[in-house]
């Protein structure tokens, strides 16, 4: 009967030791799953940035590594650049202003080459002659292993008279620098050494 109560005992010791173990097993568990989220939430508030809007209200942007976005902006830095510069009007006032524009994104040489034109009475011929240009960036080639970095652009030029269309082949070159971001040029660029490669016919088509 002793013997008996004895082994009852230690059975039951054992089963208290054996929940004690397993429950032990469950709290480590849950104590390092705690954890775990806990570092990850703690890593997805790093990547975030909160910005007072006046004092008045909170907005959430998420922050991201400048350097992956790096080649999108300058290329988009480079292609708004020839929008500007060879879009033109039969406007004075339009071609002055898309001017002003493109330059905030540039160095003299894009003034220099504007200037050179000018002189030439290459825009007082859009103006007297009504004739539209517009411009459209197949590709920008950036190569991002020196600095400055050197660009290429290739972009197909229509000049859009009343009797024709004429398409010209554009290819130029520039070197980009790292500039102050700023309304006026958000992606922080500079375009410098700016020059025209070629700018042939490639067709006349008519109207």
């Amino acid at each position: 009967m002793e013997f008996k109560i004895l082994r009852n005992i230690e059975n039951s010791f054992r089963q208290i030791r054996m929940y004690a173990i397993v429950f032990a097993v469950i709290c480590i568990a849950v104590a390092g799953y705690a954890v775990w989220q806990s570092y990850r939430f703690a890593e997805a508030q790093r990547q975030k940035i909160y910005v007072l809007d006046s004092g008045k209200s909170l907005m959430l942007a998420l922050s991201q590594d400048a350097n992956i976005n790096r080649p999108v902006e300058a290329r988009e830095h480079v292609r708004r650049f020839h929008e500007l510069f060879f879009t033109l009007a039969p406007d004075k006032n339009a071609i002055e202003s898309n001017m002003k524009r493109a330059f905030d994104l540039a160095d003299k040489s894009a003034f220099d080459y504007y200037k050179d034109l000018s002189e030439k009475g290459y825009y007082n011929r859009i103006i007297a002659g009504n004739v539209q240009q517009r411009i459209e960036v197949d590709s920008v080639v950036c190569n991002f292993d020196t600095y400055p970095y050197a660009v290429r652009t290739y972009a197909k030029q229509f000049i859009i008279r009343s009797s024709n269309v004429t398409r010209r082949n554009l290819v130029t070159s520039c070197y980009l620098v790292n500039s102050v971001r700023s309304d006026n040029n958000p992606q922080g660029f500079n375009i410098e050494r700016f020059s025209v490669l070629e700018n042939r016919d490639m067709e006349v088509i008519n109207r």
